[in-house]
């Protein structure tokens, strides 16, 4: 009798630590529960931790976290209003504010993921779609750029360097996903806390006429530069031949001084030297006959001389000095 005792007090003891085990549910700090009876929601969520009590069995508790939750989006080519193609990708933060409402409409946090990858993706297109490439990727409206202080009021008048003006920036065009997003995800019972661009890339497509237009006005400025160059080489150039031609006409003139100082100083000496007498003056007069002959006449040489002129009277002379082969 004892031994059924025993037995029926441990079955007794085994039903009842089950059904505590069924009943009882702890709830941490990061979780809120919504309570299902056959499937339905009964009663009101639970958002304090700590220990709670269920009926056993029939009851099922369906946890939520509280946290804010990430959300990451893949990139997506979509077009901008000025009809370029970028790819977008984007981040948010969400929290989940009635997990009544969650649990109904979505039920899971992957689905949950799942209906906001749709709601994001499309007012992140009908943003971009309303605004120039400009506006999505600029954050402030007054920005000075910093400019090439060696750019021609010419180059500045083609705006090179300078930046596009804008009226909104991306930031305003966040605020405007932000706003519309969270209208959608709020039916849901979540609370969109930000949105804000991760990463803006140019399309494939597109990014070849960028960098296309950005080595354009590099490729200007360059051309200006080897203009500068040339020009400045040019007048280098000028400038060496001009001191060249100056040194050289310096330096004839400094030769043709020397040579007639030089020609004054010997004609000096000669003089000097052939007005000692009147022998010296005659010997003078006759080496200068030579050179003169030496200078006027050659081998086929026809002279037209006047009797009385002194070279005529020296070959004369010359003639009639020179012995007779015969004799």
């Amino acid at each position: 009798m004892k031994s059924y005792l025993i037995v029926g007090s441990s079955i007794l003891a085994a039903i009842v630590g089950v059904t505590l085990y069924s009943a009882l549910y702890t709830v941490n700090e990061v979780e809120q529960v919504v309570i299902t009876q056959f499937g339905k929601p009964v009663g009101e969520p639970i958002r304090e931790a700590g220990i709670q009590l269920k009926m056993p069995f029939v009851q099922q508790v369906n946890f939520i976290d509280k946290r804010v939750l990430e959300w990451e989006g893949t990139p997506s080519d979509m077009p901008t209003k000025d009809k370029l193609y970028i790819s977008v990708s984007l981040y948010a933060r969400w929290q989940v504010t009635d997990p009544l409402q969650y649990f109904l409409r979505l039920g899971d946090e992957r689905s949950a993921q799942s209906r906001l990858d749709d709601i994001f993706g499309s007012e992140t297109r009908n943003a971009v779609a309303t605004h120039e490439l400009i506006e999505i990727i600029r954050t402030t409206k007054d920005r000075q750029p910093l400019r090439d202080s060696s750019l021609t009021e010419a180059e500045k008048e083609q705006n090179i360097g300078s930046l596009v003006p804008i009226s909104m920036g991306r930031l305003v065009v966040e605020q405007d996903i932000f706003n519309a997003a969270a209208k959608k995800v709020k039916v849901f019972g979540i609370e969109l806390m930000d949105i804000r661009f991760k990463r803006i890339n140019y399309n494939e497509s597109v990014r070849p006429k960028i960098y296309e237009r950005m080595i354009s006005e590099r490729r200007q400025i360059a051309e200006r530069f080897l203009s500068e160059g040339k020009g400045e080489a040019a007048r280098i150039q000028g400038n060496r031949e001009r001191d060249l031609d100056k040194i050289q006409s310096e330096a004839y003139r400094a030769v043709t001084e020397i040579r007639g100082k030089a020609d004054a100083k010997a004609a000096a000496i000669y003089a000097s030297a052939y007005n000692k007498n009147d022998q010296a003056v005659a010997f003078y007069a006759f080496t200068r006959s030579l050179q003169a002959l030496e200078l006027a006449l050659s081998q086929n040489t026809t002279l037209v001389l006047s009797t009385d002129s002194e070279l005529f009277q020296y070959l004369q002379h010359t003639q009639a000095s020179e012995p007779n082969p015969k004799n």
